[in-house]
């Protein structure tokens, strides 16, 4: 039995959307890839209201942590890599595994690095970049971006480089208005495609620096990925010509809806998951004030069989996620993100009360 997915990704994907990608191919230097390719930048530029480089690369999203570090970590320099969990970690890992250096602002699972923690860090040290996850999807914590972006503003040299893959497209991102630098995402979360694709928003200050930086590489060059855009509206390497298909079909629609009664609806299908969380005697794993609108993470106080709940779901179409990593079994990952809605989460809300008997 198809299983509807209520992880924090890959998630649903809508049946039109999947036809898309059965179109028929044409070359990536025809002119029919041009008008595609345009297509979609121009319709980012737009969801996002940014006046900032955008770029639909064909990879995962953990490409950007290695863009991120090889591209605006000058020679001799160094980055603040905020770590709250498995996904923020990795960050810092691009970035050291890259033979650059990195001091890690590392907090408990479950809390939020907040703008006084990385004040701290910046007037003790010059760093080139500081590194935050939007939505730290194991954890389920929500940085306050907007707050962080504003402080960086004092730090005019600091570049601010921020994962956003289990949020962006579904909560709420002004690029330009909040101060990032380079905001990277995935296409199989809240954009509701399948894997493959990898967006960027960058900076004209993340690209000048990227100018001063040698050994880029080539398929993470960003001069190169950007100056092709610039010159022939193309992509240097091969794309995924059938994903940018369902991109840009699925761009048109999330248009149509609007960024911000998207984000409200995420919101709303999560502030229902956290009532019902707490009403069922669980709790909540990230602290309040930073909880995500995207993927909620249950604190499973009830001690309940994470496994065996998904094997009464599967029986009626429906998967949530464990905990993850150290977190299996002591909580449990709803994504209500991409094309769910609200009645929807209560349709597997009501599911999960049936096989727990809750």
């Amino acid at each position: 039995m198809q299983k509807k997915l209520w992880i924090p990704g890959p998630t649903e994907v809508k049946e039109d959307v999947l036809k898309q990608q059965a179109k028929p191919l044409f070359g990536h230097r025809s002119n029919d890839f041009t008008l595609l390719y345009d297509s979609v930048l121009t319709q980012l530029h737009k969801f996002f209201k940014t006046e900032q480089h955008v770029m639909a690369l064909t990879a995962s999203g953990t490409l950007f942590m290695d863009i991120a570090a090889r591209n605006l970590i000058r020679p001799g320099k160094k980055a603040l890599a905020c770590v709250n969990g498995s996904f923020s970690s990795r960050m810092y890992e691009a970035i050291v595994d890259s033979g650059l250096t990195a001091d890690k602002l590392d907090v408990e699972w479950g809390k939020a690095i907040t703008t006084e923690m990385i004040k701290e860090k910046l007037d003790e040290s010059d760093y080139d970049i500081v590194t935050v996850c939007f939505n730290e999807t194991s954890t389920g914590v929500k940085a306050d971006l907007k707050a962080i972006g504003e402080l960086l503003k004092d730090y005019p040299n600091t570049l601010l480089v921020v994962d956003a893959v289990s949020s962006m497209g579904g909560d709420l991102l002004l690029p330009d208005e909040w101060g990032t630098d380079l905001v990277f995402a995935s296409t199989q979360k809240c954009f509701a495609l399948p894997p493959g694709l990898a967006i960027g928003i960058v900076s004209q200050k993340a690209l000048d620096r990227a100018k001063e930086v040698p050994n880029k590489g080539l398929y993470i060059n960003l001069e190169k990925v950007l100056g092709y855009y610039e010159k022939k509206k193309q992509t240097p390497s091969t794309p995924n010509i059938s994903l940018l298909f369902a991109l840009d079909y699925k761009l048109k629609q999330m248009l149509e809806e609007g960024a911000e009664n998207i984000s409200k609806r995420h919101k709303e299908m999560a502030d229902y998951t956290h009532e019902w969380a707490l009403e069922h005697g669980f709790g909540l794993f990230a602290e309040e004030g930073y909880r995500s609108v995207t993927v909620t993470t249950v604190e499973n106080k009830l001690e309940k069989d994470v496994g065996e709940l998904n094997k009464g779901l599967a029986e009626k179409g429906l998967v949530i996620a464990n905990g993850y990593g150290k977190l299996k079994g002591l909580t449990f990952r709803i994504g209500h993100m991409g094309d769910h809605t609200l009645e929807g989460l209560k349709e597997l809300l009501t599911a999960i009360e049936e096989v727990w008997n809750l």
